[in-house]
């Protein structure tokens, strides 16, 4: 479970997320710090609070929010990338439930959770079957909490180049050419919640040449779609790549974004 092929992504290339589980573990959890802060000062996914994280992935959202003392579950499709979530969830000795399963699927009972979250992969599901289940699931009121972050390829030199030779092996692949925009929104968003917040903000993320080859490697538009003889090309020339255009350390500028949105169901 786990390959999926969607007309609007990549002209219809499958990708797996699944494939790229032990690189998403080690080189995803790269949100900064700020961007959980801006989360929790919105009074979002803090004690007392029942949180469900759709496209959950390695559970990077629940882990780094844990401690702000939410009661976490979170879901995704993967099933290699649920094995992981709960592998390092339970190394860090926190209780967080994560289920295999489709965001569509989800069948959690009727007014189970005071928020919903989906960071990186809202545009993935199908909103004419998510979004009234998204209600349901939601306490009267409750939040959802879409995010996003990505780097700025025309303004970040290294972002740039690096995305250049991604489109070489992937020229298909709709994850380039990243501008500044408000969080992405399905047209039927405003027939169930109302829009409390948006928010956009530039950040700078931190990297070395290993950490940001790995976080290249384990996108959608590489180790998620690309032929292990594809990989072992594409793995060769960013190493060579980042020889000659990167410091060993360094930082590549980012846009994150936000909208949270309030159910319509009244009690």
């Amino acid at each position: 479970m786990g390959m999926q092929k969607l007309a609007f992504i990549d002209k219809g290339k499958e990708f797996d997320w699944g494939k790229t589980s032990g690189d998403y573990a080690k080189y995803r959890d790269v949100y900064p710090k700020e961007f959980y802060e801006k989360i929790v000062a919105r009074g979002l996914c803090v004690s007392g609070q029942n949180v469900l994280d759709l496209g959950t992935g390695t559970g990077v959202l629940p882990r780094n929010l844990y401690s702000y003392g939410a009661r976490w579950t979170g879901i995704d499709v993967a099933e290699n990338q649920i094995s992981e979530a709960k592998r390092m969830a339970s190394e860090a000795k926190m209780s967080i439930d994560f289920f295999t399963s489709a965001a569509e699927d989800a069948a959690f009972p009727e007014n189970t959770f005071d928020v919903i979250t989906a960071c990186q992969c809202f545009w993935y599901f199908d909103h004419e079957k998510l979004m009234p289940n998204l209600v349901r699931m939601l306490c009267p009121g409750g939040k959802l909490l879409v995010l996003y972050m990505a780097w700025l390829p025309f303004e970040d030199e290294i972002a740039g180049e690096s995305e250049r030779l991604v489109l070489k092996y992937s020229p298909d692949w709709s994850g380039a050419g990243e501008t500044r925009k408000p969080v992405w929104l399905p047209d039927n968003a405003q027939d169930f919640f109302e829009t409390v917040h948006k928010e956009e903000y530039d950040i700078m993320v931190p990297f070395t040449k290993e950490t940001w080859h790995g976080r290249l490697r384990a996108c959608r538009g590489v180790g998620a779609s690309l032929t292990e003889e594809e990989l072992k090309r594409w793995d060769r020339e960013h190493r060579e790549l980042l020889d000659r255009v990167a410091p060993e350390r360094f930082e590549v500028l980012h846009y994150a974004a936000m909208a949270e949105l309030r159910s319509r169901k009244c009690k």
